[in-house]
């Protein structure tokens, strides 16, 4: 403790080393106008992106970054130096010439916002503290000029009627703000909707715009002005100008196995084979690497169709999303005027049509279109951990995986992976304290449906279906018993990358609990928990919705919604009841085994919000309930609900908090779940040094049963409104998290604060012991 106190204060004093006149930046402050309205005011963390100079970072008050900095010698150049120089900070030394053009650059932004009244004043305290630099930057934002007129110069008279369609959509009115970004925007706007409508050439420099402010009082007259298209210049160097051409694609050459270290045009395509499919030349030396079919699927880019660039950019994000290509480029050149292509219609069903009337005056040109396309990786291998620790429980998992692409040259992708998981039960009553688990997946994902049917799929954005088989052994210290499942899946996704979508029309489950130790199931006073341990064969369909956001501002603010939907048994009553007969038990059953039947549905909010450049605060609320019925009197044990682990209540191992306010429970193995899990969540989140993150996050839930009789379940662990807030577990914690590009690498300690679990009276804890505390391990955020 002395040694860090005496790096602390040594870390106070960094500026003995400065010449005269040189001061360390200490505090930049930006004070925004308040006279102006808060709904127009800009905020400091607007303004902090111009200013030039920023003061270097802190820690615990103090320039330790510049401290470690120094301490590295400047003449010498070895491993350890450098490393000082890696952790540390050089100094921000007072630079007038930067502390002007900050200025500058404060007062050219809210111009370019409208303000043109705005002033901008600095002063710099190097007074205050010795060889130290206070700048302060007084803002006075005023108020802004406003759009009184706004008017259209065509010089492409052609493109008058087509952009005089689309007023309604402009970003600009009159009575706006003059905003130049606005303006910008605008011209962005209208390019992008000519060139989904042919115009390939046509770009925001084609439009400018003529402002007139002459008229004061803070007004502007705004005129767009959209000029025609430089085809060239002549011997004085004078451009040439005609109006812009209405581009067709002639041709779509597909190269699926391009190299990108040779360039196309070193790479002879008349030396190469060509395969024609639909409208599509796949170009390729010999056979091409995938069938034609399903390229041609994954391309909904026709020839003889007009250019349009949002047809570009899906054509782009559907061949990503086949999973077999690393890259792909897309690129479009002019045919020589003149040139003799033959033209074939292989325009389908959603192909855009285009009036006639609108392009009956405008020229048109042709366009090469290439598309190339570097496949990944025909292999790949993954590993993925996790754990989990308690003062008498410890857990760890993991996941090795293989992925073999293009397999069958659909490009498809085989996955196989296997899991192995080990626990550690030190609790002193423990009989057997180990237990293992093995599991075997092997799934082949398609991307395509693979229906009975011909389903064409041009038209909906990354298709794919999974096809998925796994086994899965469980040894516990009480029971062993296997897990079998077959899934087939189809998954699809919005145009925008936002909306995710899957449905499992078949999900088939088979548990075998192969040994049970009668005095542990003797033990179980929770007849519905009993009923859980049978084993019990599952048939049902499932269904997924996800939206997440973070595609619309990447590295900013996102939400993600998660929505989950299963429902088993109810064919199979259909057919048992016509065909089946019922069992002593009253049930039915398939092969000899009672088959289940429930709905369960959860649902899942996260939100982040970015409070700096790597600090968020980040939440999460969870919902879920399962309702067993008919042939089930109760969930299957892997359909009910649970809390704790390293992604949900952190201050508990898994399956140990809960139900209810219901005892905890004296077994070896925690068996702890529901019918109904409520959770929430809250992390902050701020980076420490280098690759290293904190985090500092609070858990709130609990599981608990529907319903039932006392001798199903225990009267304290049933869901009931007025007392359920009462009976949520409720704890702190901090972690520490490794951002190595590829991963974060996790470890959050949890300390609870209010278990419902404890005798009335003692569940607020007060007093920190180990046991009320667990460590986890996992890969990624917790949410």
């Amino acid at each position: 403790m002395a040694a860090l106190l005496g790096i602390l204060c040594s870390a106070c004093n960094v500026t003995r080393h400065l010449s005269q006149g040189e001061y360390l930046v200490q505090e930049v402050t930006i004070n925004t106008d308040k006279q102006t309205p808060k709904h127009d005011r800009f905020t400091v963390e607007t303004f902090e992106v111009y200013v030039r100079q920023t003061p270097n970072k802190h820690f615990l008050g103090t320039n330790f970054y510049v401290w470690t900095y120094n301490q590295a010698k400047p003449e010498k150049d070895n491993w350890w130096n450098n490393l000082k120089r890696k952790i540390g900070e050089k100094p921000v030394l007072l630079d007038m010439a930067l502390t002007e053009k900050s200025a500058q650059n404060l007062k050219t932004y809210m111009n370019s916002r409208g303000y043109y009244d705005s002033e901008v004043r600095y002063t710099v305290d190097t007074t205050r503290k010795r060889n130290r630099a206070y700048i302060t930057y007084d803002i006075r934002q005023g108020e802004p000029y406003s759009i009184t007129e706004l008017s259209y110069e065509f010089r492409d008279e052609e493109l008058e009627p087509i952009i005089a369609a689309d007023t309604a959509n402009s970003l600009i009115k009159v009575g706006d703000r003059f905003d130049i970004t606005e303006l910008d925007a605008e011209r962005a706007r209208i390019a992008h909707y000519l060139n989904d409508r042919g115009y390939f050439n046509f770009t925001v420099n084609n439009i400018t715009y003529r402002v007139d402010t002459l008229d004061g009082n803070r007004t502007a007259k705004v005129k767009m002005v959209v000029r025609r298209n430089i085809t060239g210049y002549d011997e004085r160097g004078v451009a040439q100008m005609d109006n812009n051409k209405v581009f067709r694609i002639a041709e779509i050459n597909v190269l699926p196995a391009y190299n990108p270290t040779v360039t196309r045009l070193e790479q002879n395509l008349t030396l190469l084979d060509t395969t024609y499919y639909n409208g599509l030349n796949i170009v390729s030396q010999g056979k091409p690497n995938v069938r034609p079919k399903v390229l041609h699927g994954a391309i909904p880019m026709t020839p003889n169709t007009l250019y349009n660039a949002s047809l570009v950019e899906r054509t782009y994000s559907d061949i990503m999303s086949l999973g077999y290509f690393k890259s792909a480029r897309i690129i479009f050149e002019e045919l020589p005027q003149g040139e003799d292509v033959k033209l074939l219609n292989y325009a389908g069903e959603g192909a855009q049509a285009y009036s006639p009337k609108e392009f009956s005056n405008i020229e048109e040109g042709l366009l090469r279109c290439y598309i190339l396309c570097s496949p990944t990786l025909k292999q790949g291998f993954n590993v993925e951990l996790e754990g989990s620790t308690t003062s008498s429980f410890f857990g760890i998992s993991a996941t090795a995986g293989y992925q073999n692409r293009n397999i069958f040259k659909g490009m498809e992708t085989l996955n196989a992976s296997v899991t192995f998981g080990y626990e550690y039960m030190k609790a002193p009553n423990a009989v057997k304290r180990r237990a293992n688990e093995l599991g075997f997946t092997v799934g082949m994902s398609f991307p395509r449906f693979i229906t009975p049917f011909d389903i064409s799929t041009r038209n909906i954005n990354a298709p794919r279906t999974k096809v998925e088989a796994s086994f899965n052994y469980q040894d516990r210290p009480y029971y062993r018993r296997d897990l079998s499942r077959v899934t087939w899946t189809y998954s699809w996704q919005s145009m925008n990358g936002r909306y995710f979508y899957q449905l499992r029309p078949l999900d088939f489950n088979w548990i075998s609990v192969g040994y049970i130790n009668e005095d542990f199931f003797n033990s179980l006073q929770n007849e519905y928990l009993r009923q859980s341990y049978k084993t019990q064969a599952i048939l049902g369909l499932s269904a997924s919705y996800v939206y997440n956001n973070q595609n619309k501002n990447v590295g900013g603010s996102a939400t993600l919604l998660r929505a989950n939907f299963e429902s088993a048994g109810n064919l199979l009553n259909l057919i048992g009841v016509a065909f089946l007969n019922k069992s002593d038990e009253g049930k039915y059953n398939l092969f000899g085994t009672p088959y289940s039947q429930y709905v369960r549905g959860d649902v899942s909010i996260s939100r982040k919000i970015v409070l700096g450049e790597k600090t968020a605060l980040a939440g999460r609320i969870f919902a879920g309930v399962g309702v067993p019925y008919g042939n089930s009197s109760a969930l299957p044990f892997d359909r009910m609900f649970y809390v704790g682990g390293s992604n949900s209540m952190r201050g508990w191992a898994p399956r140990t908090l809960g139900p209810g306010n219901t005892p905890a429970q004296d077994t070896a193995y925690p068996v702890q779940m529901g019918d109904m899990r409520l959770e929430a969540n809250l992390e902050f989140r701020f980076p420490i040094w280098w690759m290293f993150h904190g985090a500092t996050f609070l858990d709130l839930g609990n599981v608990w049963y529907l319903g039932g009789s006392e001798a199903q379940v225990p009267a304290d662990g049933v869901f009931h409104f007025n007392k359920f807030y009462k009976q949520l577990g409720f704890n702190t914690g901090i972690g520490i998290r490794l951002d190595i590009d590829f991963a974060i690498l996790r470890l959050d300690w949890g300390i609870q604060l209010h278990n419902p679990n404890r005798p009335e009276g003692e569940r607020w804890i007060s007093n920190f012991k180990w046991k009320n505390t667990s460590l986890n391990f996992g890969v990624g955020y917790p949410f």
